[in-house]
């Protein structure tokens, strides 16, 4: 494997630890780093610093323009950002071999700054310790191969004009045309140490996914980013465009970003989601106390989080509720529009495939990992701290066949369902915007210039609805 880990206990020092990572680098013929970090959307900005300045982006970091990145907290004015690379992410990369890549950490003046992801992240990390918890998991990518025409317009990759079925999903045909893609994904990822264990052709047309392995939760979110970054490379190899775009196709399935998660025990990472033999099975699903509460947290603030899952305008179209869950051309979008949780049953937003794990089918695939991990453990420990009960499950029943009415009767709470609605609840969610730090602020304020700029626009679909029907 290209992943480069310092193998040395607690008590050795960092400066050991990077000369033990600076050797196998070099071994491994690595000439230049990219010093990583993400803005508030989750998009990695780098810089490529030669292998001679490894000490530097250790120790001072790699310096940037606050202000010339979306979400930081900093205007012309501030004080340079400095990117420190997290020693334990070097990573060669496979598709480019004398470049390793590095995760950083975001400082100004010397102090960590409360405006990075990824430190956010960490403080949250390190608050769910305290409480004796750590959140392990892994994401599932989907995502498109697409094509653009000399109009601008995008099309499903379909070289072959063999993808065409109106069910795709597992499509051997399908799997066989982007196979080398595929395998291009998987070989790469699991020489950076992704632990990448199923691909497959996905529900729409041109549509791909990804499952992880597991580990906690910043190496996780550093995973998902990565798999973008490394998919767009690939798919260019092939004449495609990696999108991670929500709802590219009006008419097919959108991309989510599926999360599998657990809770740990801090010191043993005993998983704590199982009874193991002892306790009350209160939900007839195997699974803990504590992994109902934490359940109950995350649902009692869903709508909260429903605009850290779904950060941008697009993702709404992936979420409607009523008739429009059908209303892809495989008769399914295969995304809840109303939070519930129960069994293995994939109209449910919180699922149970086994008392091992939930999986968090909400988040799209333009979620930023990092805001999405520190939103999710404010709400979990928030249901286990005050043992919010999530209700009843739904237990082998279709969650879209039902009613409007009977959601409701039974406690469904339907989803935002488009931008603006969702960064209301999350302004008046003091325990999701805790777990956001200082990032909250700057979220919502960008994401509301955001819906204002959206509704500037008007849509060839207004002008051939209401042009003449007055």
């Amino acid at each position: 494997m290209n992943q480069v880990v310092a193998m040395q206990g607690k008590s050795e020092s960092n400066e050991k630890k990077g000369k033990e990572v600076l050797s196998k680098l070099k071994d491994q013929g690595v000439e230049f780093l990219l010093a990583q970090f993400v803005d508030i959307h989750g998009s990695p900005k780098v810089k490529q610093v030669p292998i001679d300045c490894f000490d530097d982006i250790i120790e001072d970091g790699a310096g940037f323009a606050g202000a010339a990145v979306s979400g930081l907290g900093q205007g012309p004015e501030s004080h340079d950002m400095m990117a420190r690379a997290d020693l334990d992410t070097f990573t060669q990369l496979p598709w480019k071999k004398n470049v390793a890549l590095a995760s950083c950490n975001i400082y100004v003046d010397d102090e960590p700054w409360p405006f990075c992801p990824r430190t956010n992240l960490i403080r949250m990390m390190d608050l769910f310790a305290s409480k004796g918890y750590i959140l392990n998991g892994g994401f599932e990518p989907e995502h498109f191969l697409v094509e653009k025409a000399d109009d601008g317009s995008i099309q499903p990759w379909d070289p072959q004009g063999i993808d065409v079925l109106a069910k795709p999903c597992y499509d051997f045909k399908g799997m066989c045309q982007s196979m080398d893609y595929l395998q291009d994904v998987i070989r790469y990822g699991n020489q950076m140490g992704f632990g990448i264990y199923q691909s497959d052709h996905e529900d729409a047309n041109g549509q791909y996914e990804i499952n992880f392995g597991w580990t906690n939760a910043l190496h996780a979110a550093d995973r998902l980013v990565r798999f973008r970054m490394m998919a767009g490379q690939i798919a260019g190899n092939y004449g495609a465009t990696a999108t991670f775009l929500a709802k590219p196709f009006d008419d097919k399935t959108g991309s989510g970003a599926h999360l599998h998660f657990h809770i740990a025990d801090v010191d043993t990472n005993k998983n704590l989601f199982p009874i193991n033999g002892g306790g009350k099975d209160m939900k007839s699903l195997g699974l803990s106390e504590t992994a109902i509460h934490y359940i109950g947290g995350l649902l009692k603030h869903v709508r909260a989080l429903t605009a850290v899952s779904s950060p941008i305008i697009n993702c709404y179209r992936r979420i409607q509720s009523g008739e429009f869950v059908y209303s892809s051309a495989s008769g399914y979008t295969w995304t809840p529009s109303y939070a519930s949780f129960g069994d293995n049953n994939r109209t449910q937003l919180y699922r149970c495939p086994d008392s091992n794990r939930v999986e968090d089918r909400s988040p799209s695939a333009m979620v930023n990992p990092y805001i999405y991990m520190a939103a999710h453990m404010a709400a979990g420990l928030d249901g286990i701290q005050n043992k919010i009960d999530p209700g009843d499950p739904i237990i082998g029943e279709n969650v879209w066949n039902l009613s409007y009415d009977k959601r409701r009767e039974r406690g469904m709470i339907l989803l935002p369902q488009n931008l603006l609605e969702a960064i209301e609840a999350l302004e008046a969610d003091e325990v999701i915007k805790s777990g956001l730090g200082e990032i909250a602020g700057e979220f919502i304020k960008l994401k509301k210039s955001e819906w204002g700029e959206f509704m500037k626009h008007v849509t060839p679909w207004e002008v051939e609805r209401y042009l003449t029907l007055l």
